[in-house]
């Protein structure tokens, strides 16, 4: 009975240091409150790239899943991007594949859209039936070695970030959300 006592307040400590390592993760980042605009002075953005909410995005470079091309993330673009984390595995994450690919059709002139595989964590096989089934016509990305995952802080799936033309994080967005959500959450980087 002590024993489990024990187990029972360590986990309850670590729960609440989960909370408010996350509580402080989101004050630091600069996380935009609703109604409000991000800042669209980058001198106010911290020079140093980090997988948060107004910081510039951290870097990487992935192969396609059919290994033709190479796409990278980082630093400034003619368009706005969502970077989304899948895997074929994922129910959620099926249930947003719909979305993304409206979002896509929808603003391909401005927007860009890579969904990085958590290929480290699925197998290419699926992956790629998942691409088929779901008909994505935006460029998927493999993590084979889990290093973008890494990068971005990636815990579960669904995980999109949606950058700015400057390279800056603007939004994470962690699960699904609705698809009106995703218009009003686009709308300040596709009109800048």
């Amino acid at each position: 009975m002590k024993k489990n006592m024990i187990i029972l307040a360590l986990a309850a400590i670590a729960i609440v240091a989960v909370w408010i390592w996350d509580q402080n993760g989101k004050a630091s980042s600069g996380q935009v409150v609703e109604g409000a605009a991000p800042s669209s002075s980058l001198g106010d953005i911290p020079a140093a790239p980090a997988a948060k909410e107004n910081r510039y995005a951290p870097s990487f470079k992935l192969d396609s899943l059919d290994g033709t091309t190479s796409y990278s993330v980082g630093g400034k673009r003619d368009k706005a991007l969502i970077v989304n984390f899948w895997a074929a595995w994922c129910g959620p994450c099926e249930l947003e594949a719909p979305d993304l690919k409206d979002i896509y059709n929808d603003h391909q002139d401005q927007l860009d859209l890579y969904a990085v595989n958590a290929t480290n964590f699925d197998k290419l096989r699926e992956a790629k039936d998942f691409v088929k089934e779901q008909q994505f016509v935006f460029p998927v990305l493999t993590d084979a070695k889990g290093v973008a995952g890494d990068l971005y802080k990636i815990t579960g799936y669904p995980v999109s970030f949606i950058i700015d033309r400057d390279g800056v994080i603007r939004h994470r967005i962690e699960g699904v959300i609705e698809r009106e959500q995703w218009e009003i959450l686009l709308q300040d980087v596709l009109e800048s």
